[in-house]
């Protein structure tokens, strides 16, 4: 191929590669398999490899991240990024809309958006190339993090349309990444992020833009600082302008047309913010009408025609009286503070995550003191904070132990890992929480083995590693305590059925450090039988999509355990299934499912299969299952109180079915 040729080629590769992008992170509709769009980025790659001044500036290629930054240079705003006012509660509200009224007349309509917790940033384009993009900084002065917003899918790094303007939006971290991220973090004994505000915020603000492309960070864009040639009359229509352009425009964004609707809006999302799969931590209610935001004006700090109603603050005080420590299926020690019991989040916390000894320091916690609790994610508690001025004097410093409480190993700290580490392989501990890991949900799945059952089965030398689940016999699970007939029964049904599992679950629930849930299915999809994994080099699984070197190298170790394969073998002898039982890659270019081609989404409570599940059963029939209406949908699975989704789908003409019609469809493919 000679200069000219790779000139064409490297044009069709980009606009094909926008395109597919702009499907996946925006419209969450991908238009082909992840396989087909690396193919496509590996030869963009290679053509740039070869003739490096045919790069762009607009390149995909750009995602991957550039070469790290000495630092950040200051940049000013333009138009600044002022900060909101802020509503607590229904009467804040009213008092917002008078003041409104006062200033504008009786008829005015209102926006609801949700007030996404992640990190304000400021797009820039020119002519629709991003020129420039920044932090919010103090709201005049931010910092210029181009290079990392780059590396962000939903950012569009030409617009659909060559305006000059200004973009402001709130980049962020789904809860998906953010528990893959501390899972990674764990397994590696480093220090986890509290939540994935901060993960997105020291993400984009890390120096190598490479570890912001590997974060997996979205955005969404919420406002226009200003546009050259567009004029627009409502901040919906804004909104709806954006999307035009390119971006992704959060589809819960409402027109209001009382302060009723506005009300109603808020305590909607108040209760139902955990079904999102990112976080929020209020609703941003804005004048609809532009000309309005002109008559309004502004504060010296806040706009007059906009406020964020917060939700209610979910930090309390409790006292800790004591830090016990935990030791994790990886050896990880990790301290957990003992509380006076306090109601956080709606529900009872006697126990808070401390993360590590260097947390502690850092926090200067000691026993007896009044802390901060909060829950991280409205899930996990944490301590974030201590009150140094309720201090008696009779508080007592806590050091870290230097032996393993399980087995008395000496405890180590591995090079550049923060997390004190037994690495006794026989710890008790270890082998006991790597059973519990072994047969979770999204493991092996074997219900009625939960965290009381394991430890008593340990604890009277019934089992040691995890094939001997499979030679329990019914009449010493009888003599445990509360373990009746009818139980022991269901719990030997539920091991038997594990057996037939998808070498995916097993794999997941080996606990193979590094390889996380949706590693282990690629790795399954890819080799096919354990026996083939086993033998797989280095290069080998390096050459698969996802897997890097420290997996790669964690796997090749793991398999050269003479104890690994002893165990593998007793767990075949026991029946458990060693084979990838999901759709081969022959089988789905083959022969189409049900769902073949057919882009999903499901919605509502669904009673007879858990999400996971449906959305199994749908890729496995040939669909893609998404989690956003659009016009790209071709059918809405709808459960019980469907909300939004279904109404939007109603709205477009998309073919919604019940649960029902989904199952007997589901059953009639098998047949």
């Amino acid at each position: 191929m000679d200069k000219h040729q790779a000139e064409k080629r490297l044009k069709e590769l980009r606009l094909l590669l926008e395109d597919y992008g702009y499907h996946y992170y925006v419209l969450d509709t991908p238009k082909v398999p992840d396989s087909e769009y690396d193919r496509l980025m590996n030869e963009l790659l290679q053509l740039e490899a070869d003739y490096p001044d045919l790069v762009t500036e607009d390149s995909p290629s750009v995602r991957i991240g550039g070469p790290p930054a000495p630092s950040f240079k200051k940049v000013a705003h333009r138009v600044p990024m002022m900060s909101l006012s802020n509503a607590f509660n229904e009467e804040d509200l009213r008092a917002f809309d008078r003041r409104v009224r006062q200033a504008v007349g009786e008829h005015v309509s209102y926006v609801c958006e949700l007030k996404f917790d992640g990190l304000a940033v400021s797009l820039t384009y020119e002519n629709g190339k991003l020129v420039r993009g920044a932090t919010r900084g103090d709201g005049t002065i931010g910092e210029d993090i181009t290079n990392n917003l780059r590396t962000v899918p939903a950012i569009p790094l030409r617009l659909k349309q060559p305006y000059s303007i200004e973009v402001r939006g709130e980049a962020y971290m789904p809860k998906a990444s953010f528990e893959r991220l501390n899972e990674a973090k764990e397994q590696a004994g480093e220090e986890k992020f509290a939540n994935p505000r901060n993960a997105a915020a020291g993400s984009l603000r890390q120096l190598d833009p490479k570890i912001a492309a590997k974060r997996n960070l979205s955005l969404f864009a919420y406002s226009i600082g200003e546009v050259e040639g567009k004029n627009v009359q409502t901040h919906f229509d804004s909104l709806m302008f954006l999307k035009e352009l390119g971006f992704k425009v959060n589809e819960e964004a409402a027109k209001c047309e009382t302060i009723e609707d506005v009300i109603a809006y808020t305590e909607k999302w108040s209760e139902r913010r955990h079904e999102l799969p990112y976080e929020i931590d209020g609703v941003v209610v804005k004048v609809n009408s532009l000309a309005d935001h002109e008559k309004l004006g502004f504060t010296a700090k806040s706009p007059r025609w906009a406020t964020a109603f917060k939700f209610p603050a979910e930090e309390v005080l409790t006292v800790l009286r004591d830090i016990e420590l935990n030791v994790g299926r990886t050896g990880v020690v990790t301290p957990t503070a003992l509380l006076d019991p306090v109601l956080v989040a709606g529900t009872t916390v006697r126990r808070a995550s401390l993360h590590n000894e260097d947390l502690i320091r850092e926090k200067d916690v000691k026993l007896g003191d009044t802390v901060i609790v909060k829950k991280a994610g409205d899930i996990i508690p944490e301590v974030v904070g201590v009150l140094t001025d309720k201090r008696t004097g009779e508080e007592v410093d806590f050091h870290m132990p230097t032996e393993c409480p399980e087995c008395h190993s000496v405890l180590e700290r591995l090079e550049g890992e923060v997390a004190l580490r037994c690495l006794n392989p026989k710890c008790p501990a270890q082998i006991r929480e790597g059973l519990i890991h072994f047969v979770s949900r999204n493991a092996m799945n074997i219900d009625g083995l939960g965290e009381k059952v394991i430890s008593q089965l340990f604890l009277h030398q019934l089992i040691a590693d995890v094939a001997d689940l499979y030679l329990l016999e019914r009449e010493e699970l009888l003599q445990l305590e509360r373990m009746g007939e009818k139980s022991v029964d269901n719990l030997l049904a539920a091991i038997e059925a594990s057996k037939e599992n998808s070498l995916e679950r097993l794999l997941f629930g080996l606990g193979i450090r590094f390889v996380g849930a949706k590693a282990a299915k690629t790795l399954a999809y890819e080799f096919e039988t354990m026996e083939r994994l086993q033998e797989a080099t280095f290069e080998q699984l390096l050459a698969v999509n996802e897997i890097g070197e420290k997996m790669a190298d964690s796997i090749v170790s793991y398999f050269q355990k003479p104890e690994v394969s002893t165990l593998l073998e007793k767990l075949a002898n026991a029946g458990v299934n060693m084979t990838y039982t999901g759709p081969k890659k022959a089988a789905i270019a083959e022969e189409a499912g049900v769902f073949a081609g057919k882009t999903v989404v499901l919605t509502g409570k669904l009673s007879q299969w858990t999400r996971k599940e449906a959305q199994e059963k749908i890729e496995a029939l040939g669909g893609t299952v998404t989690g956003s209406v659009s016009k790209k949908t071709d059918l809405v699975v709808a459960g019980e109180d469907a909300g939004s989704k279904q109404k939007k789908a109603q709205n477009i003409g998309i073919e919604i079915w019940t649960e029902e019609q989904f199952t007997q469809a589901v059953e009639q493919s098998e047949q």
